[in-house]
């Protein structure tokens, strides 16, 4: 307690310069792999996924993202064996963050798209059970997050097959694919919103206040849907066909689909940031509650405003910095992609991540996005997938847990040493 005391100021600047840190990895990373489909496909630059991601990803992580800091903070150690040493908690989370930050610089440079949620979990592990005590450890909670990072690119998979099988149909096997695409393009963008503003709605808002009933959410989730698609539709006028012959009249269907990968940029941004932004503010926002409690480690804190700051500001940052690393990885080395291909992965991926973020359950936007994309790409047939990049990927998935856990164990004794 008298650690607490004494150095409490030092833990917090440690507290936020880590979580900055551990934020400019998710958006070299995970933002970068997030918004891969939309740039990899040339529906959108670089610049313009920037300007997506600091709207959407802020709004994301401060409207829907308070269901999955609280199982990241509470859902994987045992609160109570803190109680008399709640400088172990502290110097945990804090070796959490900075173990995470590392890692992911170093898959970031490689261009690795690898799991930031991976990452923290794997340093809370880490720590908890060499540092602490292996009971410490909340196995059942870790087993539960552990399922989701196998489920949920299964789930994205065939979400993105289903969803590009029944573009094909629609659009690409129908007589006149550019009048089939004005007309269904519409109906995927309503489903974009519809998703969205439902999640949001049933679960995001609750620490707003906001107390409406399950028919009242469906019916404004559909109503926000049905806004959206006729902008959709309005917008869709400004597309003109262009008088080409053979396969090249595909090109004029794909630029209907551009028009929709706007929309979807925007719904994977809000969906990583309602996920992955707890990643970095979940551990802060620990340190800070035990800090500015003299001690006390209280079984649930609430995240200030200006934390949310740091983790949108260092996400930012390591996009604009780092990202086209991985961006080119994800966009253009797995399966060749075009905008009704990214749509899928994309539409498929942002389903997925949102009604996990609503559950509370953290899952990775990295395995659900890569397995969206293997789904796509599926759809076009084995061939049309980089196995070597695939077998790569996985490669990366399996290091990064240990790698995390084995830095924060590291760095959770130097801690130690320093401070006990």
């Amino acid at each position: 307690m008298s650690i607490i005391l004494e150095h409490g100021n030092t833990f917090i600047l440690l507290a936020c310069l880590f979580g900055f840190f551990m934020a400019w990895g998710i958006g070299a990373n995970d933002v970068a792999n997030a918004m891969g489909t939309s740039v990899g496909s040339g529906a959108i630059t670089i610049k313009q996924a920037i300007i997506i991601a600091i709207i959407f990803e802020f709004a994301g992580a401060w409207l829907a993202g308070g269901e999955v800091t609280s199982t990241i903070r509470r859902g994987i150690v045992d609160a109570d064996v803190f109680v008399n040493n709640p400088e172990l908690l502290v110097f945990g989370m804090l070796s959490a963050l900075l173990a995470a930050g590392i890692w992911l610089l170093v898959a970031s440079y490689f261009g690795w798209p690898v799991s930031t949620t991976h990452s923290i979990v794997g340093a809370i592990v880490g720590f908890a059970a060499v540092g602490i005590s292996f009971d410490s450890v909340h196995w059942g909670g870790v087993g539960r997050i552990a399922m989701s990072w196998v489920t949920s690119p299964l789930l994205a998979g065939t979400l993105g097959y289903l969803l590009f099988r029944s573009v094909q149909k629609l659009i690409f096997e129908s007589p006149d694919p550019f009048a089939a695409a004005k007309r269904y393009v519409p109906v995927y963008i309503f489903f974009v919103g519809f998703i969205v503003a439902l999640v949001t709605l049933t679960k995001g808002l609750t620490h707003l206040g906001l107390d409406l009933t399950p028919p009242e959410s469906f019916l404004y989730a559909c109503l926000f849907g049905l806004l959206l698609a006729l902008l959709g539709a309005w917008l869709e006028k400004g597309i003109q066909r262009e008088k080409v012959a053979g396969q090249l009249q595909l090109a004029n269907v794909e630029k209907v689909f551009a028009l929709l990968m706007v929309f979807t940029a925007c719904a994977m941004a809000f969906a990583h940031g309602s996920n992955d932004v707890a990643n970095a503010i979940g551990p802060l926002a620990a340190i800070i509650g035990v800090v500015q409690a003299g001690g006390e480690v209280a079984a649930q804190v609430a995240t200030p405003s200006w934390v949310l700051l740091i983790g949108a500001g260092g996400i930012v940052a390591g996009l604009i910095m780092y990202g086209h690393r991985v961006i080119a990885t994800v966009g253009s080395h797995i399966t060749e992609l075009t905008p009704s291909r990214g749509f899928a992965a994309t539409l498929a991926t942002a389903t997925t991540v949102v009604l996990a973020s609503g559950m509370g359950m953290p899952i990775s936007t990295t395995h659900t996005l890569v397995g969206a994309v293997l789904g796509v790409g599926l759809a076009r047939g084995l061939a049309a997938l980089n196995l070597r990049v695939v077998g790569n990927i996985f490669a990366s998935w399996l290091v990064t847990l240990p790698a995390g856990a084995f830095l924060s164990i590291i760095i959770f004794f130097i801690l130690k040493a320093t401070f006990g």
